[in-house]
């Protein structure tokens, strides 16, 4: 018994290594989108992290609040922060000289390592952030940088000067607001606060002095804006470094621009006009410099429906006019801008589909061009440029370019160098989809399935003498393909197409984005995107909500429903719309669910209140309905059809109690097959598994006793199972819950143990699993016994019955991070173990615990017996260790993970499984290990090699087995001949003495054969002579015999 406890014991401690994926599949069977987001044009910059080395990196705040940088050489992240999205503006400036970055967002302000990406300080405010600036200040000989923070603080508009090092307090400027803060410029001397004074679109603008050194006000003034000016996204104001502090805006009707260069006085007013086309311009933007030491120039870019241009302005600081200095040349499509500033001198770069030009300042001749040569993605939005000036007259330049379908491609000296997919980022919803048979095929067999036996056989025939073209080219690729298949590598060009292969590997990944894009992945190709498709307008600002996304992959078609009632039907394999519906605000949509009819599996919309719109269905659903309505509330909805008229009616709903609010609705998944309806224990009895597919788990919280509850519900009555409620719950903290087959499994944060274990407290984060059965005994069915019909509306025949009460077997486990989202693996028919997939978003990593380790029935406090070993149970232990081999990403971090899905290969073995967010994440896990299918380990060389030596040793031997056959063969024929010559004498000389001659020959014989075996090794020289003596002593014991018998 001791031994089988250590060996139980080791089992435990490699099950985790045992069930992680094969060390030859990790990055190779799994792929990962690493993403940042959209970089923002005013928050994407170059930046050296060290200021003694001339290497810089790509740095960037993305619309999804994601501070990273990129190395420009590779693309590949150097490191990255998330920060929570509070859906304001984000800013981000470099810090010349400290080898850092600062952001801001919302209320937050960080002081970033420009080097490795840590956190050297954080500040907290009361109020928004409505702009940051890193200031330059002159303390005697010496300068220094500091931080300048505008805020929005309720009834306050404040600004914070900070110490850029530590973050501490200088000084701050605090006035009762009365206008709106805008945005901060200044100079060496002044501080200039822009707020926007008025009614609202139709603002004015104050300009307010401060003094740097101590935060006082020195004045201010008005500038009268003639109500052009609707927001604060109207302004341009530049940086507090600039060498001409200025503001301006564009008037209503576009035709003049307002520039204003600041002082400390007043402004200098310059209305520059804007030339007219023949269709007029929708995009106009200032570039003006952001160091002191820098030339007074700026570009001002239009920007119209079919074409641009650009025009650079010089400014006389002593009188603050700007007049034109050259224009570079209207041309068609659009252009993206990037203004570079070196010392005294300012770059302009313009970045087209065809070209890169460089352009000074001072004159409009161009210092370089570059053609480029790189795959159209759509028109370029923005540009990030930075220049290295190689000789007197020759430039180096590359540019981090934003293009309309969302990638970020960096285009050195007009080549291509790396490509990111940043409009990946932002997934709120996933679908995995079939790739469907070809539809000759597929219309084939059915043509030969519905006509008669001769017919579809003659039709076979011909179809397989047709495909016989293709049998040059398989012979072809034969070769290649055993080649292939010895040494792992990919030799055979595969066809071009979406192609099922013939493990189920290969699918179509539906990914929806917020901003409104749709993207199709092909997954046995490391997640390459097949097309994408901009179908919404959508933003960070404008989420596109999805409600529901359902693949039909008999049909190949995929469709999708948004919360504002927009529908999109498109196919999955091309990208092509077949329907699409806009969105409208007079029709929401709460959620969306999949039913079934007569007419097959459809995807049925459901608004707010819970009750599907009827009215425009043609087909009934079968079956009940579970949604939430109103304020929260779980509900059961059943279909009815009369008079070709669908009406829905609630039957029953779940109130949670007092205080409590729902917050997840869990129901097994639409694929989850049932391999054994029992579980055999070790003494061969069966504990038989509570099977009813119409189980839902609801999860409510009370936010005030700090309680969270689950309930396990018959969703046909809406009659509760089972209930569990856990105290001293931090409900702010993930609740994530999961349900399949006949077990359930949640996860959250308490200080003390569950209800069912009361005698051991414990606090943290817990995983709690429970599992149904029929009954608490073996060999039971419980009150259904083996009835082949059950009803959870009338159990029994009794009036007034209870529904069969499942027997509850449940068991805690503490673990050491949150559990942020929740799911199981599926196969194709259910055999292999399940496996729980989870989320661990404070590690950035996706972990696969087995569901042995959270077996309910291993046995607690005790080591187990002989019988409990038998069936796979060890003990228990109350803490589950995230081992390393068990993390799905291995060394890889996978953030805002959003949702993960899980799909059956067609090896029983095999489950695919996506995760999708910020990131995207897929990969394939093998629960049980990959027993029907070997792995790249497997030594193939090896085995052809001992099949060709068995080969060759069978061919050598072979002839020499052949020749001692035909030896032995020759021995027996002559033996038999010889007997038989004996036993005919024998018959002829002594035909009276039959019987006593017969027993002579036998002994006779049996001594012959005697010596015949023991000298079996000689020659058959030896061999004859022995024969002849033998054969003449019985001849002369014959005759005296009957020499004997005659005297006698």
């Amino acid at each position: 018994m001791p031994l089988l406890n250590c060996l139980l014991i080791l089992i435990l401690h490699f099950l985790p290594r045992a069930l992680a994926i094969l060390s030859d599949d990790a990055y190779n069977v799994d792929y990962h989108y690493e993403l940042l987001g959209l970089p923002q044009e005013d928050t994407t910059f170059f930046f050296r992290p060290r200021k003694d080395d001339r290497a810089s990196l790509l740095y960037t705040f993305s619309d999804l609040s994601v501070i990273g940088a990129i190395n420009p050489g590779t693309g590949n992240l150097v490191w990255r922060q998330v920060l929570v999205d509070q859906g304001e503006k984000r800013f981000l400036r470099s810090v010349d000289g400290e080898d850092a970055i600062i952001s801001g967002a919302g209320n937050r302000v960080d002081f970033w390592d420009a080097m490795s990406g840590i956190s050297k300080w954080t500040l907290y405010f009361n109020g928004v952030i409505r702009d940051l600036q890193v200031m330059k200040t002159a303390t005697g000989e010496k300068s220094s940088k500091n931080v300048l923070v505008l805020l929005e603080e309720g009834e306050h508009v404040v600004m914070k000067f900070l110490n850029c090092n530590s973050g501490d307090l200088i000084w701050e400027f605090r006035e009762k607001k009365t206008d709106i803060p805008c945005r901060i410029s200044g100079s060496l001397n002044d501080i200039f606060l822009v707020t926007l004074k008025g009614a609202n679109d139709a603002y004015n603008l104050r300009v307010t002095t401060l003094d740097p050194s101590n935060g006082e006000k020195r004045g201010e003034y008005i500038i009268n804006s003639k109500t052009d000016i609707r927001s604060s996204d109207d302004v341009f104001v530049n940086g507090v470094n600039s060498a001409i502090p200025m503001l301006s805006w564009v008037d209503k009707a576009m035709r003049n621009i307002m520039v204003n260069i600041l002082a400390r006085t007043g402004s200098v007013s310059n209305i520059l006009p804007i030339e007219q086309t023949d269709s007029p311009n929708k995009k106009i933007n200032i570039y003006a410099s952001s160091i002191f030491e820098s030339e007074p120039y700026f570009l001002v870019y239009l920007e119209s429906e079919k074409s641009n241009k650009a025009e650079v302005y010089h400014v006389n600081i002593s009188n603050g006019i700007a007049r034109r200095v050259y224009e570079l040349p209207r041309l068609g499509g659009k252009s993206a801008i990037s203004v570079i500033c070196e010392s005294s001198s300012i770059f302009f770069t313009r970045t087209t589909q065809n070209e890169i030009i460089i352009v000074s300042s001072a004159s409009e001749k161009q210092l370089g061009r570059w053609p480029i040569k790189i795959e159209s993605r759509g028109e370029f939005l923005h540009a990030t440029t930075e220049v290295v000036r190689r000789s007197e007259d020759s430039y180096a330049v590359r540019s981090a370019v934003l293009s309309e379908k969302g990638t970020l491609t960096m285009i050195r000296n007009g080549l291509e160098a790396w490509t990111r997919f940043e409009g990946l980022s932002g997934a709120v919803a996933a679908e995995w989809a079939e790739i469907p048979e070809r539809e000759g095929l597929a219309a084939t067999l059915h043509a030969e399935a519905h006509s008669n036996i001769i017919h579809a056989y003659a039709h076979r025939v011909k179809r397989h003498l047709h495909d016989l073209r293709y049998l040059p080219q398989y012979f072809q690729d034969l070769p290649r393909r055993i080649l292939s298949s010895i040494l792992s590598t990919e030799l055979v060009t595969k066809p071009a197409g979406l192609l099922r292969d013939k493990f189920g590997f290969n699918k179509v990944i539906l990914i929806a984005t917020l901003r409104g894009d749709i993207y199709a992945l092909e997954s046995n190709k490391k997640g390459s995107i097949i097309w994408s498709l901009k179908v919404f307008d959508g933003s960070t600002s404008n989420k596109w909500n999805v409600k529901g996304m359902w693949a039909d992959s008999t049909k190949g078609y995929v469709n999708i429903y948004g919360a504002y009632g927009e529908f999109l039907l498109l196919d999955y394999t091309t990208g092509k719309v077949i329907e699409k519906v806009e969105p409208s605000k007079s029709f929401l949509l709460g959620s969306t669910a999949l039913v079934e009819s007569s007419k097959g599996r459809w995807l049925l919309p459901v608004s707010l209140d819970g009750i599907p719109d009827t009215a425009s269905l043609n087909q009934v659903p079968s079956g009940l309905l579970v949604t939430q309505g109103k304020n929260g509330v779980v509900q059961g909805v059943a279909f009815e059809g009369k008079k070709n008229e669908t009406f829905s009616a609630v039957t029953w709903e779940f109130q949670p109690g007092f205080g409590q609010k729902i917050i997840n609705v869990a129901s097994r998944p639409s694929h989850d097959p049932i391999a054994s309806i029992g579980r055999v224990l070790g003494d061969r009895n069966v504990l038989y598994k509570y099977l009813n597919p119409n189980i839902i788990l609801v999860t409510t919280v009370s936010d005030q006793s700090s309680t969270a509850s689950f309930y396990l519900l018959d969703s046909v009555s809406g009659k509760i199972l089972y209930s569990t409620t856990h105290e001293a719950v931090d409900t702010k903290q993930p609740i994530t819950s999961a349900l399949t087959e006949n077990w359930f499994v949640y996860s959250l944060w308490s200080d003390v143990s569950s209800h069912f274990s009361r005698s051991q407290s414990s606090k943290g984060y817990q995983i709690i699993v429970s599992e149904l059965f029929e009954s608490e005994f073996p060999n039971d069915r419980g009150p259904l016994g083996s009835a082949e019909k059950f009803s959870s509306l009338e159990p029994s025949d009794e009036a007034d019955s209870k529904p069969a009460i499942p027997h509850v077997i449940s068991q805690s486990f503490i673990i050491p991070e949150p559990i942020s989202h929740m799911t199981v693996t599926k196969t194709r028919q259910g055999i292999t173990s399940r496996q729980l997939i989870c989320t661990l978003y404070r590690s950035n990593a996706i972990i696969g615990i087995p569901y042995a380790q959270l077996d309910p029935r291993r046995p607690v406090g005790r080591p187990m017996n002989s019988l409990e070993a038998e069936e796979g149970l060890f003990p228990y232990q109350p803490f589950i260790d995230f081992h390393p081999s068990m993390i799905i990403t291995h060394e890889r971090e996978v953030v805002g993970v959003k949702g993960i899905i899980t799909s059956p290969a067609l090896l029983e073995s095999t489950s695919l499984v996506l995760a999708y967010g910020i990131d995207i994440f897929g990969t394939r896990v093998t629960p049980s290990l990959p027993f029907d299918i070997l792995g790249n380990s497997f030594n193939k060389f090896s085995l052809v090699a001992t099949i060709l030596a068995l080969a060759i040793g069978v061919l050598i031997l072979a002839p020499i087995v052949c020749y001692r056959d035909d030896d032995d063969d020759d021995d027996t024929r002559y033996r038999n001949r010889r007997v038989a010559d004996k036993k005919f004498v024998d018959e002829e000389v002594f035909v009276d003495e039959e019987v006593f001659v017969d027993e002579e020959v036998f002994v006779d014989e049996e001594v012959f054969v005697d010596e015949e075996i023991s000298n079996m090794n000689h020659s058959m020289s030896h061999k004859e002579e022995k024969v002849l003596n033998a054969e003449q002593k019985s001849s002369l014991e014959r005759a005296g015999a009957k020499q004997a018998k005659l005297d006698l």
